[in-house]
């Protein structure tokens, strides 16, 4: 009888066992974000690097923190040595063998390198114009930038952020930094709001809990008083996270004077001057994409090499759009849809190209000019050959007949 409680006993351990292990990886990814998210959205208010982008690849990177570079040397982004480090080493196989990487004595100070690391090095600086929530381009960037050798690298961050929802950790840090820079309510006295910690992951709630202060501020003159209490509320004073609002604030205390609100003068929002997605110019294919947009980012997109995007607009090579741009994803027409452009003030020869479609260099020919040939207002520029044109205008004029 004992023999068969003692194998149903190890039986029911084996399915256990097993059953955890189906899930022992989304175990462990979920238990290593909620160990890390805080730590990555402090990172992004201190240096920008996007809280879901850091997760991802502390995920990757860490395999959730199991890997031996995580446990042993407490490096969760596999960051190697290189020349300016003077720190404690070790030595794993990597792309080569016995490859030198940084020893660090906590996960935190990990975290903090990693983010210097991209902050700091010229070849990641172009990610730093994204917007935060342009996790393609940032992936898509680290990968140019030579973070990972995996060809599958953008690919796999993407997939761990959208599995995991990492973007609300992101979304999150914009709006703690929105609310950090947000007019606040001037208080009589010194009161700052109670925080229930338990709304937002950041530490620095915490801090902010049941802090209060007596008033010491002195007797002074009523036409300063406004901007006293500003300074002092400036120095002492936090807004709250997401949750908390100006009208919480005020609510802590029945002496509040709020600031008179200053009535911003209404501006004229700007249309964009061609629809989104794609459309057709000229019978090819184009989009119109806003400045910081990573042009990696829209070649993998639309399915077309960089190299490719770049020739199709006659662009030199750069990572972000400088300004709103029109671009072709195919190679443009050698003829415009029409005879002739005429030129409005400040149009240069590139810019017709891409208004009317066509290719620069037939442009160049039609008119026999320059790339850097000066165009002045009014002046008619051939968007077809000039025989052609002749050729068919004479084609359309009726005959003379008696």
């Amino acid at each position: 009888m004992k023999k068969w409680i003692l194998l149903l006993t190890v039986y029911c351990c084996a399915c256990t066992i097993g059953r955890a292990q189906t899930l022992s990886v989304k175990e462990k990814t979920e238990a290593y974000i909620n160990s890390y998210k805080e730590l990555a959205i402090e990172e992004m208010l201190r240096t920008g690097v996007p809280a879901s982008i850091k997760l991802a690849q502390g995920i990757l990177e860490s395999q959730f923190g199991e890997s031996p570079l995580a446990k042993n040397a407490n490096n969760h982004f596999g960051i190697k040595c290189k020349t300016e480090w003077t720190g404690e080493k070790t030595y794993h196989d990597d792309d080569a063998k016995g490859e030198c990487f940084r020893v660090y004595p906590t996960a935190e100070q990990s975290y903090r390198d990693h983010s210097d690391f991209l902050k700091n090095r010229p070849h990641y600086s172009f990610l730093f114009k994204l917007e935060p929530t342009d996790i393609t381009g940032w992936a898509y960037g680290l990968k140019r930038a030579g973070y990972a050798t995996s060809s599958t690298y953008p690919e796999k961050l993407l997939k761990v952020i959208e599995d995991y929802k990492l973007h609300q950790y992101t979304m999150l840090a914009i709006a703690i930094k929105d609310n950090r820079n947000a007019p606040v309510v001037a208080p009589a006295q010194q009161v700052t709001a109670t925080i229930d910690i338990s709304k937002t992951p950041v530490h620095w709630a915490k801090e902010e809990q049941d802090k209060t202060k007596e008033d010491k501020t002195p007797e002074i003159d009523k036409n300063k008083e406004n901007k006293v209490q500003e300074n002092k509320i400036k120095e002492e004073v936090k807004t709250a996270p997401v949750q908390a609002s100006a009208e919480d604030i005020a609510d802590k205390t029945e002496d509040t004077i709020v600031p008179e609100k200053k009535v911003e003068p209404a501006v004229e929002k700007k249309t964009a001057p061609y629809p989104d997605g794609v459309f057709t110019i000229n019978h090819t294919k184009a989009i119109y994409a806003k400045e910081g947009t990573s042009l990696l980012a829209l070649a993998h997109r639309y399915d077309i090499s960089l190299s490719k995007l770049f020739d199709f607009n006659e662009l030199p090579e750069t990572d972000i759009l400088e300004t709103d741009q029109l671009l072709f994803i195919e190679k443009k027409q050698k003829r415009g849809a029409s005879d002739l452009h005429e030129v409005v003030t400040g149009e240069t020869i590139h810019a017709i190209g891409q208004k009317e479609g066509i290719r620069l260099e037939s442009l160049l020919e039609y008119n026999k000019l320059k790339k850097d040939s000066q165009l002045s207002a009014g002046q008619k520029l051939y968007l077809r050959s000039p025989a052609e044109i002749k050729s068919a205008a004479a084609k359309a004029k009726p005959k003379n007949t008696k």
